[in-house]
């Protein structure tokens, strides 16, 4: 999903690249990527071996999503899936600062993470204090490696165990020792530089990562690829999020003026934007989600959270360097093929708000990651997430005012294009009636339409979370204040010199001063529109 181009390797886009799967042009340079995952068996073997079931079809006289003819599942019972014996993503590791607690929001529960020192390990507790329940993730890790609630000063370990209360007197009975005084703690682990939490505390999942772990990629571990994370709140919710994330169709449209779409040379554009039809077809359906192949891409849906796109590329021997993109040169056997892979991790936060967690990594153009801040890949990114946003949060309640489980009777979508979504809200509503269960922590109802600033806001759904991106941001307002001192200086040095300095000398500071606060009102515009909020209005793209 970025924008952002290197001199000789183009960035890679979280929506630009499934469009680019169904291209017959190999003269196009391949696009630019960052993202993390889910599944006990490895990527590669997924991406090698999908079920040969029946393709999906679309027939263009349908009347409504029924018209597309998924095949059916293989679990024939009453099986439904239960959200809450899930892994479940909390944040990139990049962006965790082991010095403070963390306070994070999933599927409905609220919860705190933290380094513990003294096991080298992240752990996620339930935000609220034993004490009062004020939240936890307002505390500090004290001199001890502990959490501490800042509210009173109750102490806790990693265990969830309470070590300290200062109100209680030493020679009093241990009441930090009682089992109502300890913190709810999660089974909690890290893979693939995210941390994950399993949203039970019942006793029997204490030890779940050894039986059931998060989904593996192996191409995440593997240090030819590269590893670029990024994540970003959102004011809609998880199903409207998945159903964007599977979408290759809109990309042209939504994301036009952001990002170049390139086209098959055999076939003529129909509109400015070229969209063209995208032939999808989805090989299996059942409870443990669905695959999917188009042209040159094959395509998993792993629920909760997970959905990927694999895209293998012949190696071409050619006189351009590997970040150059695929070429009409014959392919060479003396060449590995490149590889590129879409992770795309949606996470429920709670009615109407989600979470995105991408990374894309590739094994070619390995150089752009060195020499790109993370933080200019995000400005990319954030501008592509930006040109849908409004849109998918005012679609969600359109959706939601014709009732979840009437999707396949409100929405007409009679196109190959798309049979990912047709299959996600099949999938939705055959295992979970439609919808998301939230257990008993949330009604359906969505939060109040705030004004669009807010709703677009970067700072606070991104850059505050985002190691990179906070740092730049401070660096940039230092940088902005550092301008202003320096024109300030300037005028003011030809003043203080007058009968000294030259007629040259004079102008000249005075140009300096000029150039320098012109300089910081960029730069403060620049800030405001990468860091804050940047409109985009689709009329005039």
């Amino acid at each position: 999903m970025e924008a952002l181009r290197a001199p000789s390797f183009p960035s890679f886009h979280l929506s630009v690249l499934p469009t680019r799967f169904h291209t017959r042009s190999y003269d196009k340079p391949l696009l630019h990527l960052p993202f993390n995952p889910l599944l006990n068996s490895s990527f590669s073997s997924i991406c090698g071996n999908f079920s040969k079931s029946k393709p999906c079809t679309a027939r263009s006289s349908a009347s409504s999503s029924e018209a597309m003819d998924l095949p059916r599942p293989s679990h024939h019972g009453e099986e439904k899936f239960d959200w809450f014996s899930q892994w479940y993503p909390v944040a990139p590791v990049c962006d965790l600062d082991k010095r403070k607690p963390h306070s994070k929001r999933v599927i409905g529960l609220d919860v705190v993470v933290w380094w513990d020192r003294n096991e080298s390990e992240w752990k996620v507790f339930d935000d609220a204090c034993a004490h009062r329940l004020a939240p936890l993730s307002e505390g500090r890790i004290d001199q001890w490696g502990r959490l501490q609630c800042v509210y009173h000063g109750w102490c806790f370990n990693g265990s969830g165990d309470c070590k300290f209360i200062p109100q209680a007197p030493p020679d009093g009975p241990p009441v930090h020792t009682f089992k109502k005084a300890r913190a709810t703690v999660y089974p909690s682990a890290v893979q693939h530089g995210i941390v994950w939490f399993w949203p039970n505390t019942d006793p029997q999942f204490k030890d779940i990562f050894t039986k059931k772990r998060p989904p593996y990629i192996p191409e995440l571990d593997d240090l030819s690829y590269t590893k670029s994370m990024g994540a970003r709140d959102f004011p809609f919710g998880y199903e409207i999020l998945m159903e964007n994330v599977m979408d290759p169709a809109h990309v042209a449209y939504a994301h036009y003026g952001i990002m170049q779409i390139p086209q098959a040379k055999d076939r003529p554009k129909a509109d400015r934007e070229g969209g063209t039809p995208i032939e999808i077809s989805v090989k299996r359906s059942a409870i443990d989600g669905f695959d999917a192949e188009r042209e040159l891409a094959r395509s998993k849906f792993i629920p909760p959270c997970l959905y990927y796109t694999c895209l293998d590329f012949p190696a071409y021997q050619s006189n351009e360097s590997v970040s150059s993109g695929l070429t009409k040169e014959e392919p060479s056997s003396h060449m590995s093929p490149k590889r590129a892979l879409l992770i795309l991790i949606c996470v429920p936060v709670s009615p109407g708000n989600s979470r995105l967690i991408w990374t894309f990594p590739r094994n070619f153009g390995l150089w752009t990651d060195h020499i790109i801040p993370r933080w200019m890949l995000h400005m990319s990114q954030n501008l592509i997430l930006d040109s849908d946003l409004y849109l998918l949060h005012l679609e969600e309640r359109k959706i939601m005012k014709a009732g979840p489980s009437n999707w396949h009777k409100a929405c007409f979508v009679p196109t190959k294009s798309d049979a990912h979504i047709v299959a996600f809200r099949a999938w939705l509503r055959k295992y979970s009636g439609g919808q998301l269960d939230w257990g008993t922590n949330f009604s359906s109802a969505l939060p109040p339409t705030p004004p669009r600033e807010q709703l677009m806001d970067r700072y606070w759904s991104h850059v505050v979370n985002c190691s990179s991106c906070s740092v730049a941001y401070k660096g940039l307002q230092v940088l902005e204040v550092v301008l202003q001192i320096f024109s300030i200086a300037l005028i003011g040095i030809p003043v203080i010199n007058h009968g000294v300095m030259s007629v040259a000398a004079r102008i000249t500071a005075v140009s300096m001063a000029i150039l320098c606060f012109a300089a910081s009102r960029w730069l403060s515009y620049f800030i405001y529109k990468t860091f804050h909020f940047h409109d985009y209005t689709h009329a005039f793209c």
